[in-house]
């Protein structure tokens, strides 16, 4: 932390000092000229604004410096920006088409359909509802907006952690075109183009195409053994598709978007947009960090080891990887002696689903028969080359959305518009990795989700003089309605434990809101705004085991029966708790009840206006986000596992400030959250789940630096400090599982300590030319990758470097060269310590070169 203040410290003396140097020399026209180069337009608070009066702390990034720093998705803001996390990918997911957002401590670490994402991600005003395809590549927009910390006011679902704004371009009056040709590492090539298109004078488009397309960096390499084994289909268990890549981490996706603007009369503007998107490429590269084989258990005797998250009866506990290794060395004496025949001796598949059903796995190392044999899963796969690996199997990343758009305003005076925000989104995806690194069959995933989404947003804005004062003044109503349904499949052991979990769910949501902004006098201004939420969920989940493995534990088939004492002789589904004997492999009990959330959230704010180009804030800001059910169950359940909603208090103060006649632009924040009912995702057993862990405390500070020393050089800086502690911890009660790595003072997943970023760029003209040099480099501390606080999955301190330089010459052509990740930093994104008996996760990008040409007329 020290380290960090020193360099927010010299990075800030460092630009007031270069400032004043070069402002002292500014002639007034120039220092104008300074201001309005530096004047950023945002609609953070609903309306447009420059960025320095809104008294939030944010972050904006425009249409030409993402292309100048090669970001193409959201994903990578979070390496510029202070206090965020932003991650192409989530643990299971094994597409980077699931977003892992985190502002300020705050967020959500998983895909699935049933829980919501704790920051919102917005494009053109419509609420992106699903963590999967929020993603967005951002080909020709003009800014976006990261808003730290709640913005439930004015933004509506789910913005407990902040809010993420995409504001796509605007079409021009004037025919024109842009475009750019990029090639690079791993046989890059990109491709985008848009055109404005004047249709009349009232009337203008424009339309955007992209196409993006690159190998994966992890690359499949045959494993070199002199052992006979099996080499087993990929198409032996069920699963969301069956496609395999040579390559692990690819992108290839296209995107089309067009927006029309018409304006009638100078009170009426209507802006109609539409866009789709198609993916269909390799899945996230993966790793095998550690591989955790004993066979724990009942089944082992007394002191063998065990992974937390299996127990399946008090004390029990299982490790895939033991049992199944167990299984194929050992012989029938010794399976029989530690009473594991259902598991190794059952054909690997649901007995009632015959086609399905794969040979034992019992003894087939030792029955004299080296035609059956199988590998042992052991240390030997874990990943020593994180850009190899030895998985044979699924592997693939497909994605198709499109939505549709109309944004409607009508003055209805002077000091009055009505606007309305309609917006219709589907999307349809699928996912499938080999988690193993190895050619087994011992651990896959894979899933699929279709969901529609359907929103109406109507907003009064007002703005009115009143004497001397001025009241700015947004009222608005929003309705939202979702369906989603959603097939997990899951195959462990080599088909010992597969599952698959199939979920359909609706979403209703109505809120009421409204912000007034009044400005008393020169230098105080007052802020009150308040939502009030009402949603309505439904959802249907069909979890169910089709290994049968919650039988084979019991040593009770299917269609047989045990013995239960004091009640007889009974079904083996009742006996092993399964709720519906009519559906005996169903783990979730059916007609799950329908959830009915409420919330009401305020804002209170002041700010004080010492001088003209200086702003002092503080406010409160209230933040929500509804509960649900936990659906990845790996035994019988009955009755629904349910988690509730998570709310926020910030309490911030900030500065705003832009000085030495525009050069300079200095804002600092500092803030204090109290997070309660925190909902995480903890490893349960075979499945990821989630729950609420209590309540925590989350403090920071961020700084921003703009500094402009003139035609030539300018310098962006950036830099936080953030502390969290989970506190008040419950489920005490629950199995000791739940609370591996949480406990009193544990910090939160995705919270570094410290971050700072710079990014210095130099203009050099040449003749009527000019040629520009960028660099950017970010500091991140350490921080947990996961809720338990696995080691092995902690992400350590990096530091990465990204540069170009690029010429632009004056007839409207550039060429530009770069580099990301210079430094080739290495470490893991997003991963699981699981119950197959592995820690695994997925690794970062390596270096990377490019070369751009891009024109524009």
């Amino acid at each position: 932390m020290k380290k960090a203040l020193l360099l927010v410290g010299a990075c800030g003396a460092a630009l007031q000092i270069s400032t004043q140097a070069n402002a002292q020399d500014a002639s007034g026209a120039e220092a104008d000229s300074a201001r309005d180069k530096n004047v950023i337009v945002v609609s953070a608070q609903r309306r447009d604004q420059d960025a320095q009066e809104v008294p939030i702390a944010l972050t904006v990034f425009g249409g030409d410096a993402l292309e100048e720093r090669a970001i193409a998705d959201v994903s990578q803001l979070g390496n510029v920006t202070p206090n965020v996390t932003l991650d192409a990918g989530t643990p299971f997911a094994g597409s980077g088409a699931a977003l892992g957002a985190s502002i300020r401590g705050i967020g959500q670490n998983d895909f699935a359909v049933n829980v919501d994402p704790g920051v919102g991600v917005y494009v053109d005003g419509i609420f992106l509802a699903r963590s999967v395809g929020a993603n967005v590549t951002l080909p020709d927009v003009e800014r976006v907006e990261i808003l730290k910390g709640p913005q439930g006011t004015l933004f509506g679902r789910n913005t407990i952690g902040g809010a993420i704004n995409v504001v796509t371009r605007t079409p021009g009056h004037d025919f024109a075109m842009s475009g750019s040709v990029t090639v690079g590492s791993y046989e890059r090539l990109d491709i985008a183009a848009t055109i404005d298109i004047p249709l009349a004078e009232t009337l203008r488009t424009n339309v955007t195409v992209a196409s993006n397309n690159r190998r994966g960096f992890q690359k499949r390499v045959p494993f070199v053994t002199n052992e006979r084994f099996v080499e087993e289909s990929p198409r032996i268990f069920r699963e969301s598709g069956y496609d395999t890549n040579e390559y692990a981490g690819g992108i290839n996706d296209w995107t089309i978007r067009g927006k029309a603007i018409w304006e009638p009369t100078d009170r009426f503007t209507a802006t109609i947009s539409g866009d789709y998107y198609k993916s269909d490429t390799s899945g996230l590269p993966n790793v095998i960090l550690d591989v955790l084989e004993d066979f724990g258990g009942n089944f082992a005797g007394p002191g063998a080891p065990a992974i937390p998250g299996t127990a399946l009866t008090p004390g029990a506990g299982l490790n895939f990887a033991g049992i199944y290794n167990f299984c194929i060395g050992a012989t029938q004496a010794e399976i029989l002696a530690r009473n594991a025949q259902s598991f190794c001796n059952n054909p690997r598949g649901n007995e009632l689903l015959p086609n399905e059903q794969i040979s034992p796995l019992g003894s087939v190392n030792v029955d004299g028969d080296p035609n059956n044999d199988m590998l042992v899963w052991n240390d030997r796969f874990i990943s020593s080359d994180w850009d190899e690996s030895f998985a044979t199997g699924i592997n693939f990343s497909k994605t198709e959305t499109w939505g549709l758009s109309a944004n409607l305003a009508f003055d209805l005076s002077d000091q009055i518009t009505l606007r309305s925000i309609t917006g219709y989104r589907e999307l349809s995806w699928r996912s499938g990795f080999d988690a193993d690194n190895s050619p087994g069959s011992f651990f896959t995933v894979s899933n699929m989700a279709d969901q529609s989404q359907l929103s109406q947003e109507l907003q009064l804005l007002g703005n009115f003089d009143i004497g001397t004062s001025q009241l700015d003044l947004v009222l608005g109503a929003y309705y939202f309605e979702e369906e989603a349904n959603a097939l997990d499949h899951v195959a462990i052991g080599a088909g010992i434990w597969t599952a698959e979990g199939p979920i359909d769910l609706e979403t209703e949501s109505v809120a009421f809101f409204g912000q007034a902004d009044w400005r008393v006098t020169e230098w105080l201004g007052f802020t009150a705004g308040a939502r009030y939420t009402e949603e309505d969920k439904q959802i249907d989940i069909a979890q169910t085991d089709l290994s049968s493995f919650n039988y084979d534990v019991l040593n009770c088939p299917v269609n047989g029966t045990g013995f239960i004492p004091g009640v007889g002789t009974v079904p083996c589904s009742v006996f092993a708790r399964f709720p519906h004997p009519d559906e005996p492999l169903r783990l979730y009990t059916r007609d799950t009840p329908p959830r009915n959330f409420s919330n009401f959230s305020m804002k209170l704010g002041v700010q004080l206006y010492p001088t003209d180009d200086v702003m002092v804030y503080g406010s409160y800001t209230e933040g929500y986000k509804s509960g649900g059910w936990s659906t990845r169950a790996s035994v019988p359940i009955a009755a629904p596992i349910v988690f509730q909603e998570e709310t926020a208090a910030t309490l911030e103060a900030g500065v705003k400030s832009t000085l030495f006649d525009g050069r300079l632009q200095a804002n600092f924040a500092a803030f204090s959250t109290s997070y309660d009912d925190v909902q995480l995702l903890i490893q349960v057993g075979p499945n990821p789940q989630i729950g609420n862990f209590g309540t925590a405390t989350i403090r920071g500070i961020e700084a921003d630096f703009l500094i402009d020393l003139g035609d030539y050089v300018s310098i962006t800086a950036s830099a936080g400090l953030m502390d969290s502690e989970l506190d008040e911890l419950t489920n005490t009660s629950a199995p000791n599982y739940l609370q591996l790595g949480l406990v009193d003072g544990a910090e939160l997943l995705k919270v570094p300590d410290v971050t700072f970023n710079i990014s210095p760029r130099i203009d050099v003209p040449v003749g009527d030319h000019a040629i520009m040099l960028l660099a950017d480099y970010t500091y991140t501390s350490k921080m947990w990758n996961d809720s338990q606080r696995s080691f092995l999955l902690r992400r350590p301190e990096t530091n990465v470097i990204n540069a170009s330089v690029t010429f632009k010459h004056d007839d409207g052509w550039s060429i530009a060269g770069g580099v990301t990740n210079l430094t080739e930093e290495r470490f893991i994104v997003n991963g699981l310590t699981s119950s197959a008996g592995q820690v695994y996760g997925s690794p970062n990008r390596p270096r990377e070169f490019y070369a751009r040409l891009g024109f524009e007329f």
